[in-house]
């Protein structure tokens, strides 16, 4: 059996606050034993000499698009696979927008088929709420549930329908399955690129309230209330949506809500040159939405950060902004831009990896998110000082569309391993 020894760690371990300096010891697919106590390699080990950098579990993604099967031009299972290792990842759920749609159990089959031939980070995947996201008809969730489905949603389409959200929670409550939500009421986003403002008038963009997103936060908070759901709120990006997740959570309901590194990060004066890298779903909003996003993760408010990976090729952004597609590559960003937080003084390390490892593998009962005894060694070394300038071209994702072109950021991974298998080596690449 291999043996593989991380020396001279820095020991991070959200899910039991630890933060020691000390040695890990990994035995084939699983941590052997770890901490202070560990000074010293095995005769038998592959010593990885850290110098001091940080150790912590692997990062858990759970809101990418998989592209693959459909739209392989723009990602594939191999190459986000390659991407997310790249960025310390070491799990990702798939969302179910993919050609076909995975609103039946063989797509979710051919997915885990696909994760296993690639052999690289772990792959999951959410079931579709409804029928191809029409919103009218349900899917087997209990199927879906059976054959691997880690929780239920219509990914960036809303389930705007208040009759049939109500069906969908009702539904998934039967099979404590957990809905998540694209909020925002789509009556009022149609043919919307931006948010409501100054900077959407002065580009002459369409554009929508940011109140649409808590329009539909509010309405599925009384029907959560009717049902006795599980529910979670996607890439929410307002102070006010924060604000009403917040009540939920007091009145006792069981909501969770995650952000991206976009909404924490930017606002809308990205827009200002027409960038399309910048053009999201939902759109960047407001200076003061952003501060508050910050708020909201810093109060434990927002338990998650998610990558929103979505791939875009050329031919899909190099348009007028208002005909390009939404979205930007998040996967290997995904760490040093939220380790800004860290390095500005609005969050505690331990805090912030938890809330990218331990709090969605809870959620959604995934394996890893944690450093345990026995448990699998899905681990990330990375170095939390070391500065570099984000440059779009050298990513691995098969598409470049990052609205982080340029940006200097501080965190760089180092290694990145899943089941005491080494599927990213920095050290390699210098």
């Amino acid at each position: 059996m291999k043996r593989i020894f991380f020396q001279n760690a820095r020991i991070l371990d959200p899910a039991s606050n630890l933060d020691v300096v000390g040695g890990l010891l990994v035995e084939g697919s699983i941590i052997a034993d770890f901490g202070p106590h560990l000074d010293k390699a095995p005769a038998d080990a592959d010593v990885i000499d850290c110098q001091g950098l940080c150790l912590s579990p692997g990062l858990v993604d759970i809101r990418v698009h998989l592209c693959e099967p459909g739209e392989e031009h723009k990602e594939t299972i191999d190459g986000l696979s390659a991407a997310a290792a790249r960025g310390g990842i070491t799990t990702v759920v798939g969302l179910p927008n993919t050609d076909p749609p995975i609103d039946d159990a063989a797509v979710v089959e051919f997915v885990a088929r696909r994760a296993r031939e690639v052999r690289g980070v772990k792959i999951f995947v959410y079931g579709a709420a409804t029928r191809g996201f029409d919103g009218k008809r349900l899917t087997e969730m209990g199927l879906l549930k059976e054959a691997g489905a880690k929780a239920f949603t219509d990914g960036d389409v809303a389930i705007a329908d208040a009759i049939m959200m109500r069906r969908v929670l009702s539904y998934a409550s039967g099979f404590d399955a957990l809905v998540i939500q694209h909020p925002e009421e789509p009556t009022l986003t149609a043919s919307a690129v931006a948010t409501e403002g100054e900077y959407a008038t002065r580009l002459g963009l369409p554009a929508a309230p940011s109140a649409a997103e808590v329009i539909m936060v509010e309405r599925d908070m009384r029907l959560v209330e009717m049902t006795g759901a599980r529910y979670h709120a996607a890439h929410i990006s307002t102070g006010a949506a924060a604000k009403e997740i917040a009540a939920a959570k007091r009145r006792g309901l069981d909501v969770t809500a995650d952000t991206a590194p976009v909404y924490f990060s930017l606002n809308e004066t990205e827009l200002l040159e027409y960038r399309t890298f910048a053009k999201l779903s939902p759109p960047l909003r407001s200076e003061e939405d952003r501060r508050a996003i910050v708020q909201a993760l810093k109060e434990g408010v927002i338990d998650i950060i998610a990558s929103d990976h979505w791939p875009q090729d050329q031919e899909s952004k190099r348009l007028p902004f208002a005909q390009a597609n939404p979205g930007t590559v998040g996967v290997e960003t995904l760490l040093p831009v939220s380790l800004e937080l860290v390095h500005r003084g609005e969050i505690e390390l331990l805090d912030l990896l938890a809330k990218l490892t331990v709090n969605p593998a809870k959620l959604l009962d995934l394996p890893g998110g944690t450093l345990t005894q026995g448990g699998p060694a899905d681990i990330v070394l990375f170095d939390i000082d070391r500065p570099f300038c984000i440059d779009a071209d050298s990513l691995s994702s098969k598409s470049k569309n990052s609205a982080f072109d340029g940006r200097p950021v501080q965190g760089l991974v180092i290694v990145t391993m899943v089941d005491g298998r080494l599927v990213y080596d920095g050290r390699k690449t210098g």
